[in-house]
């Protein structure tokens, strides 16, 4: 009993340097960013377009790209994510087929990103003839988000107790009204939090947007899906090489910090919708 005690001490103990470990982590790099990157933050540096000349001026339509990107690989991962899950959850029966499938999606999440860049560079931008674009990008991204989406969202129904289904059919619900008005409604919290994962994949990737969408110093926001578009990962990679030069880092740093922020502000908002929505279907 003594030795079984001391087992699950220790045990805390490990696991709670770990915690502290991957918690400090965060905080030690939003530090060193904030301390390098505020440097350079002002009201000129988010309101203005850059200076790709002069290396002078803002990151406005980096930031509005940014956004631009996350929102059109959203609108296209979340809902093909949410079905596949479904149907594999759901619907599919567990043979070979459904093994393979699932194997190809465990094999997409994998994928380095610069392959699936070199894919929307090659068939997006060029067979298609869709160019250079927004919708390239976003297309691209949804690639990389897609897995999240299907694996979190598969689990999360799949963790849905069998009852809520049996008993939903015995009043005579259909299969179809089951999976939508019960094993959806309580899985969406946990749907939402791989939706989360998947949006902050897109917002941090660089090689995507930097092949299919742009220079990443574009002056200009996109007025259509087919322009190119600006993106703060690439801003950030491109002050980040440019050599020892001090301005160039502000710049780098500045721009993830000021990326860092968003990917919180969307975290944050993220889970306070969740937390409420938690809270009404508890009442």
């Amino acid at each position: 009993m003594i030795g079984a005690q001391k087992e699950e001490l220790i045990i805390k103990i490990i696991l709670w340097i770990v915690s502290l470990i991957s918690v400090s982590s965060f905080f030690v790099i939003f530090l060193y960013m904030f301390i390098n990157g505020s440097r350079v933050i002002s009201l000129e540096f988010l309101t203005t377009a850059p200076n790709p000349i002069f290396w002078t001026g803002g990151i406005f339509p980096q930031i509005i790209g940014s956004l631009y990107l996350v929102a059109l690989c959203t609108v296209i991962a979340a809902p093909l994510g949410i079905l596949t899950a479904i149907y594999l959850s759901e619907y599919a029966v567990d043979n070979l087929i459904t093994k393979i499938a699932r194997f190809f999606i465990v094999t997409l999440a994998g994928i380095p990103t610069i392959v699936i860049g070199l894919f929307g560079l090659a068939f997006l931008a060029y067979r298609l003839n869709l160019g250079i674009s927004l919708f390239s990008a976003g297309v691209a991204l949804s690639f990389l988000t897609i897995p999240w989406t299907i694996t979190v969202s598969e689990e999360a129904m799949r963790a849905v107790p069998k009852e809520y289904r049996e008993a939903a059919l015995a009043l005579g619900a259909t299969r179809w009204q089951t999976t939508w008005h019960i094993v959806l409604k309580t899985a969406a919290p946990w749907i939402m939090t791989g939706i989360l994962l998947g949006i902050g994949k897109a917002l941090g990737e660089t090689t995507i947007p930097l092949m299919c969408g742009g220079s990443g110093l574009e002056t200009f926001i996109p007025r259509s899906l087919f322009e190119p578009v600006g993106s703060l990962p690439v801003y950030t990679f491109i002050f980040a090489t440019q050599g020892n030069v001090s301005s160039a880092y502000d710049r780098a740093f500045g721009g993830s910090l000021v990326l860092i922020l968003m990917f919180l502000l969307i975290s944050v908002s993220s889970l306070i919708i969740r937390n409420r929505y938690q809270k009404k279907m508890r009442t």
